[in-house]
């Protein structure tokens, strides 16, 4: 709220000018009745005798529409910007969460929350400065005139409104958690349709229509049940404020007649004390209202609070230092990794790439590999040891750094609905479209991105879904290449290509990685049979370590898993390879697991 300490100021000096000049318009007009009605006798022309009164009134309704409008022109300023503003910090502070926090939540809901509560902040804010202000200058000065004109009309509006706004506060502030709960049920109901929709071409493959509709009306029903409980109890709050509303209306004539007969006060007096007492009731009225939906708007900002604004899991320490890397030299140095506490994935992991190596990674599913990228990246911390890139722990490093000089091409690339050109150049703001152009020919994607109407321009809708899943991979490859990073880590990168543009891309690649460090995660092993390195994954061990012919010659577990590989791809699991063997993996094999000492 820092930049926003002025606007909010003056809207508040600007509408407590139109909230006074609103509230003594009766007391105008009681002025000019007690005029009318002392004009027997007197034989000046009526508009002259009630110059002062007329002028006042005048000037009363012109301030209010000065004052009204100034805070309308303010609104329209300080509004959108300070919308802006939160969604901004909101979506600054979710951007530095963990891998692990955003696996844990629907994009969708995370989305509608950011919106959300940003729109909450907002009425959060305007019911303060344009509800409750307003209208605690329309009590106070309501009260003040009302004790001017008779200590006990006046006290009984005082007491009158300091009940009523104590009861409302109350009963808006039990409803708070069936508003939260409300909103807290839209934001789910929200998130379960954007994964229904995300998810639409599963739905049309396994004609799950009719599923997904019933799925849907589960939370649908939820929502529809938090929502009555939330519209009782206001619906409770209404009879309160229409019960009270009468009892001040009719409190309030009856003793300004009373008052009246006693020739305690005037008709002007009178006629004052009826018209203050319809507008207190028309703002006392909607101060229920206005309560219920500020605690709802509360709620709202806390839910997104309470979701969003969470400490994040891993945050650059606070000495942390840009990460150069001259060589590209990474070491594991006795790590400890568990994602879950006592079920370890790596004791004690040692190992070292040197500068340049092309190393891959094999290994059943669940043996580490993609734990071990995970760490290079930083998407998670050890428990314990270091990794290092020449010779600098990554941990006292800013994660920035970090990702500007290691490139990864995953398995299932998304992409941003974005053009084409955008999508490539993602890799590197300032490339220009040569650079571009080279990319997209070096990963093979020119061949289809002339062929499209649009060409580079084209959009490829959300997370890529007008292209096919070898048309995203080339685009990621293209990317990857326009960064041109010292550290390149490929899983899976062409597992969706055919095999002859796989082997073009693959030679493409080859010239591209130079002297890059690389690490290729890979399923077929055929696509890292020409690498400098192999290592040999399994269940947080390396179990193997050597190139393709030393691995062969060893006649251990790699061996086993070329020699029985079916096309060229590794079995998923050991399972796999025992159903696929006939057998449990025999007493050489387990013996070289057992045996097996983490790699130097």
């Amino acid at each position: 709220m820092g930049g926003f300490r002025g606007w909010l100021l003056l809207m508040l000096i600007l509408e407590t000018g139109q909230a006074a000049s609103n509230i003594l318009v009766p007391y105008a007009i009681g002025q000019i009745i007690d005029g009318v009605t002392a004009a027997d006798g007197n034989a000046a022309p009526l508009i002259e005798r009630l110059k002062t009164p007329l002028l006042l009134f005048a000037a009363l309704n012109v301030a209010e529409i000065l004052f009204s409008r100034a805070s309308g022109a303010c609104l329209i300023v300080a509004g959108p910007r300070l919308r802006q503003r939160t969604t901004e910090m909101l979506y600054a502070y979710l951007q530095h969460h963990s891998v692990r926090y955003f696996s844990g939540h629907f994009a969708g809901a995370l989305a509608h929350r950011i919106t959300e509560t940003a729109m909450s902040v907002n009425h959060t804010v305007w019911a303060v400065l344009f509800d409750f202000w307003p209208i605690g200058v329309v009590f106070a000065v309501s009260v003040t005139l009302l004790l001017r004109t008779h200590a006990d009309l006046g006290g009984f509006v005082a007491a009158w409104v300091l009940v009523y706004v104590g009861v409302s506060f109350w009963l808006a502030k039990r409803c708070r958690p069936y508003a939260q709960d409300y909103a807290e049920t839209r934001s789910q109901v929200n998130g379960k349709i954007v994964d229904s929709v995300t998810n639409i071409l599963n739905v049309k493959l396994f004609a799950r229509f009719y599923h997904e509709r019933e799925y849907l009306n589960r939370y649908l029903e939820t929502e529809v049940k938090a929502g009555r409980r939330t519209f009782w109890y206001m619906e409770r709050v209404r009879w309160f404020q229409f019960l009270s509303a009468a009892a001040l209306k009719v409190g309030t004539i009856y003793f300004a007649l009373k008052l009246w007969d006693q020739g305690l006060i005037g008709v002007g007096d009178f006629a004052m004390s009826a018209g203050l007492a319809l507008l207190i009731i028309g703002d006392a009225r909607n101060l229920s209202r206005r309560f219920l939906e500020f605690f709802e708007y509360v709620g709202n900002v806390s839910n997104g609070v309470t979701t969003i604004v969470k400490p994040h899991d891993i945050v650059d320490a606070p000495e942390a230092q840009p990460l150069r890397i001259s060589r590209g030299r990474i070491e594991f140095r006795d790590v400890r990794f568990s994602y879950v506490p006592g079920q370890c994935v790596f004791d004690g992991l040692s190992v070292v790439i040197e500068p340049g190596q092309r190393v891959g990674l094999v290994g059943f599913s669940g043996s580490g590999k993609s734990s071990f990228v995970g760490l290079i990246l930083r998407y998670y911390e050890p428990q314990g040891g270091q990794v290092l890139i020449d010779g600098t722990d990554i941990a006292h490093v800013t994660q920035d750094s970090l990702h500007e000089q290691v490139s990864l091409i995953p398995q299932d690339p998304t992409l941003f609905h974005r053009s084409l050109k955008e999508n490539i150049r993602y890799g590197r703001l300032d490339a220009d479209h040569a650079d571009i152009a080279v990319a997209a020919r070096m990963a093979r994607a020119d061949e289809f991105i002339e062929g499209m109407k649009d060409g580079y321009e084209s959009l490829v809708g959300e997370r890529g879904v007008k292209l096919s899943g070898g048309q995203r991979q080339r685009i990621a490859i293209a990317r990857v290449m326009v960064k041109d990073a010292p550290i390149l880590i490929l899983d899976e990168a062409t597992s969706s290509l055919d095999s002859i543009t796989e082997k073009a891309i693959q030679e493409n690649l080859d010239l591209a990685m130079g002297r890059k460090t690389v690490i290729v995660v890979a399923h077929r092993l055929s696509t890292i049979a020409h690498l400098d390195r192999i290592l040999v994954f399994d269940r947080g061990r390396i179990v193997e370590d050597g190139n393709h012919e030393e691995l062969l010659a060893a006649k251990g577990f790699y061996q086993k898993l070329w020699t029985m590989q079916a096309g060229g791809f590794l079995p998923d699991t050991r399972q796999e390879f025992s159903a696929y063997t006939g057998h449990t993996p025999d007493a050489q094999l387990d013996a070289t697991l057992a045996e097996a000492s983490p790699a130097e």
